[in-house]
């Protein structure tokens, strides 16, 4: 066994089912492990490496900002802090920010601010809506409102008051709500449950639902945010808006960071000081990730890339269901992409890996394709001719 495997699996708790590569290094959409074997990466940590690896612009800002300070309390301002905050607004179009580490951090916050908001108004509201075959992260309050028993059962008691609807089922969300309903909860692309997106129909009337009966609609964006699959954010092409939503992974290219956004009426009647807080939340380094991959991301016009990457990738997984009669559908958009295969997906992803592929499984029975933003049309290509022979 490779020393360093050893050394972690000596060292760390067993929660992970780790590939046997020791990845070392990266540079664009590869990644080299610790015995200079190259690998394209179509997996991209989870979908957080948006801009890829070695981005000289992004480690240039980043090794700027740690000589001159990563940290200090959110007692004081940081010269970096208001402005991610402020292109984050933008490209949002909410109108408040709060900076956390992770997604899971920032789903949290959504469920307080939504439960605060409720109690500030005097509703008696406090119940959630949340989906089957969601995702939303690992703590209490964030696997209380996912849709995976295997994931629940283990932890339960967890927080009261969460029922569940069908995904694209806007009748089964209305029989669930009640009086004490504080908001509906979705990820307007499924990850985890397996590229699921949502249809138009059922975004638009989940917002009119909210509307009408004054409940607050979350957006769960740690995934399927910051251009991945073709918009800024994937609920910003629905021609709607959330109340409150999430993010995280990206904004940050790498660099551990996330936020929750909200209306100026949410945050009006919301969270205030002493309701909320997290002790590395909106510090210097992690803010300056955020500006900087902003502002890349709005030069190099990398939503517009993933738009017509993303078609490519479409044409060319569309032409495996064709090929393949182990390859059954195309889920998803732009660069967050799956095939539903009835192979066993360990079979495949292991395969992969052994050819130089990074890719990795979405529910049961989907391969998921979540890349850097920045990959080019020949990547796609090399990329499904590793996959072929893993099929």
């Amino acid at each position: 066994m490779n020393e360093y495997m050893k050394e972690t699996n000596e060292a760390l708790l067993h929660t992970y089912n780790q590939f046997p590569v020791v990845l070392e290094r990266g540079e664009g959409a590869y990644l080299y492990d610790t015995e200079g074997k190259k690998y394209l990466d179509f997996a991209a940590g989870y979908a957080v490496s948006s801009l890829g690896y070695a981005n000289k612009e992004l480690n240039d800002a980043l090794k700027e900002q740690i000589d001159k300070i990563f940290h200090t309390s959110n007692l004081y301002y940081n010269t970096a802090c208001g402005k991610a905050a402020e292109d984050l607004k933008r490209i949002t179009g909410m109108d408040r920010i709060f900076f956390t580490n992770s997604g899971g951090e920032a789903v949290e916050g959504t469920l307080k601010a939504a439960r605060k908001y409720a109690y500030k108004k005097g509703t008696g509201r406090y119940e959630f809506i949340a989906m089957k075959e969601s995702f939303h992260g690992r703590s209490f309050g964030a696997v209380s409102v996912t849709g995976h028993d295997a994931y629940r059962e283990p932890f339960e008691p967890l927080v009261p008051g969460v029922s569940f609807a069908q995904y694209n089922d806007l009748d089964s969300v209305k029989a669930l709500v009640t009086d004490k309903t504080c908001a509906i909860i979705l990820e307007p692309l499924q990850g985890e449950g397996g590229i699921n997106a949502a249809t138009e129909e059922f975004m638009k009337g989940i917002r009119k639902l909210c509307d009408e009966e004054g409940i607050l609609m979350i957006c769960d964006e740690v995934q399927c945010g910051m251009g991945r699959t073709g918009a800024m954010f994937a609920w910003q092409a629905y021609d709607i808006k959330p109340d409150i939503m999430s993010m995280a992974k990206a904004i940050g290219s790498g660099i551990p960071v996330g936020a929750f956004a909200m209306t100026e009426e949410v945050a009006k009647y919301s969270l205030e000081p002493g309701d909320h807080g997290t002790t590395y939340g909106g510090n210097p380094l992690a803010c300056t990730a955020v500006s900087k991959t902003i502002e890349i991301f709005e030069k190099k016009h990398l939503v517009e890339h993933v738009q017509k990457v993303g078609a490519y990738l479409t044409k060319k997984l569309e032409e495996l269901v064709e090929e393949y009669d182990t390859v059954k559908a195309v889920k998803g958009k732009g660069l967050m992409q799956g095939i539903q295969v009835t192979k066993p997906i360990s079979e495949i992803t292991g395969a992969a890996l052994k050819e130089g592929l990074l890719i990795i499984g979405a529910g049961s029975d989907v391969i998921r394709f979540v890349p850097p933003l920045i990959i080019e049309l020949e990547q796609v290509d090399e990329m499904i001719r590793i996959l072929k022979k893993a099929l």
